[in-house]
């Protein structure tokens, strides 16, 4: 399997805080990758290094063979790496599909002089926009949704509409920062699902996620950050019976070897 994403040595540092050591992983094409850990264990962290919200202060990373750390957010996105976040952040007072459209327009060709003339290639342009956007919309499993303000709708549904947002983008790789947070067992079974389906429609996708039960069905490998480092990465199976995993999420109690 070829690698989609590479992260190569990457470490931050806030002030004289390494937030992150040296990480080294690598993301294949058709995968879905999950990143775990303590709280404050980096995983954020890591994900604003990899789409752009902060700089590295060593290290590379890659995306389909091309550099894409310490460049700017709108050029990763480009590039074909669009994320989520874990406090959910959509225009609250726009309807759903105008939220999907926006993910939509970074792929626009229109520009400036045709958003305000309105010619025929601009209207044009919007009209496919609003299509796609109402496909996605239904792949999510928001369909009839599209007239109501963002903000009015539920926890769950927004969540989806955010993920629905980023897909506009047409990414490679879709990564999800706590994407089933605060969600009930049912709703978590209704977006493994949506997440297989992502997945087996061509996209990569790369979550963290403090529901180590769902990321153990549903990841094919799994990579274990603590204190900033990755203590482990493999497969699910043997990443649970790792000793440096469980006693980073138990603790081991004192007198142990």
């Amino acid at each position: 399997m070829a690698d989609l994403l590479e992260v190569t040595g990457v470490t931050k540092q806030f002030g004289g805080l390494a937030a992150l050591e040296a990480v080294t992983l690598s993301v294949g094409k058709g995968e879905i990758y999950g990143l775990i850990g303590p709280n404050g264990a980096g995983k954020t962290t890591l994900f604003n290094c990899m789409t752009g919200l902060y700089s590295v202060t060593a290290g590379r990373i890659l995306l389909d063979g091309a550099p894409v750390h310490n460049r700017k957010p709108h050029e990763i996105v480009r590039r074909g790496f669009a994320r989520t976040f874990q406090n959910i952040r959509l225009f609250a007072n726009m309807t759903a599909l105008e939220n999907v459209m926006v993910g939509g327009h970074i792929r626009s060709r229109a520009g400036i002089l045709g958003a305000i003339l309105r010619n025929p290639r601009t209207r044009a342009e919007e009209a496919q926009l609003r299509r796609k956007a109402s496909e996605l919309m239904e792949f999510v499993g928001l369909r009839g949704k599209g007239r109501t303000l963002a903000g009015h709708l539920a926890y769950g549904d927004q969540r989806r509409l955010e993920i629905a947002r980023a897909l506009a983008t047409e990414p490679k790789l879709l990564a999800l920062d706590e994407p089933v947070a605060g969600m009930n067992p049912a709703e978590r079974r209704q977006m493994s699902d949506l997440f297989r389906r992502l997945r087996d429609s061509g996209i990569t996708l790369l979550l963290i996620e403090h529901d180590v039960k769902l990321v153990m069905g549903l990841c094919d490998r799994v990579a274990v950050l603590d204190y900033g480092r990755k203590i482990a990465e493999g497969g699910p199976e043997s990443v649970q019976q790792d000793r440096a995993v469980i006693e980073a999420y138990l603790g081991v109690d004192e007198g142990t070897g």
